[in-house]
């Protein structure tokens, strides 16, 4: 509690035991007969005792406003002036004796191409294709003609190759092209392997060897 409000609480007290005594004196004069005049005398004295209140209290001292910042910028700073370093110079290697310079290279030439292998001899004997020994036109002939091809007007060419064995006689035939019907075809390749003769074919030696054969036979409508 502050000393203000305690000397307020004391006065207070002394107040109020002053009109307790005012009332026990009141209430005695009234008992004893004291003169009225009296007691109101006590009592307008009693009554008008001043209280002086004390002054308040002065305000505790406020602490002073903190200083206002600085606002000033701050003075301009030149950065620290570069420094160059020179590298330091690589060391230089000295060697005391100078190497041999190194041998030549030697290029090998590529080897040369193997000679190319001589020609075969020249045959002694010209080869030669079989040949017929007959007449090739009378492997085929009018009479060979059928009514049947005939009344179907049946005419045209046949063309054939055969495979001629050493013996000269006629081995396979087959048909090459020719617009005659296929049956003037087939007929053709069968008249021929049955009549053919031929000498075989021989080689540069002169030797007798398979060869083959080719032609054409034309069928005509008989007059």
């Amino acid at each position: 509690m502050a000393y203000a409000d305690q000397q307020m609480s004391g006065n207070r007290v002394v107040a109020l035991i002053i009109v307790a005594i005012i009332h026990v004196l009141v209430g005695y004069a009234l008992i004893t007969g004291l003169a009225y005049e009296a007691v109101s005398q006590v009592v307008e004295r009693v009554t008008t005792v001043d209280i002086e209140e004390p002054p308040p209290p002065e305000p505790e001292d406020e602490p002073p406003p903190p200083p206002e910042p600085d606002t000033a910028p701050p003075p301009p700073v030149a950065p620290p002036p570069p420094i160059s370093i020179a590298p330091a110079p690589p060391p230089i290697r000295t060697q005391p004796t100078i190497p041999p310079p190194a041998p030549p290279v030697l290029r090998v030439p590529p080897p040369a191409p193997p000679a190319p292998p001589p020609p075969p001899p020249p045959p002694r004997v010209q080869p030669k294709s079989p040949e017929p020994r007959n007449n090739p036109g009378s492997w085929v002939t009018n009479s060979d003609y059928r009514s049947s091809w005939i009344n179907r007007e049946y005419s045209g060419t046949a063309s054939f190759a055969l495979r001629i064995g050493t013996n000269g006689r006629v081995e396979s035939c087959s048909i090459t092209g020719g617009s005659a019907p296929q049956e003037l075809k087939e007929a053709t390749c069968n008249l021929v392997e049955r009549r053919a003769r031929f000498r075989p074919a021989t080689d540069g030696n002169g030797d007798e060897v398979a060869g083959s054969y080719s032609s054409t036979v034309r069928w005509e409508i008989p007059n």
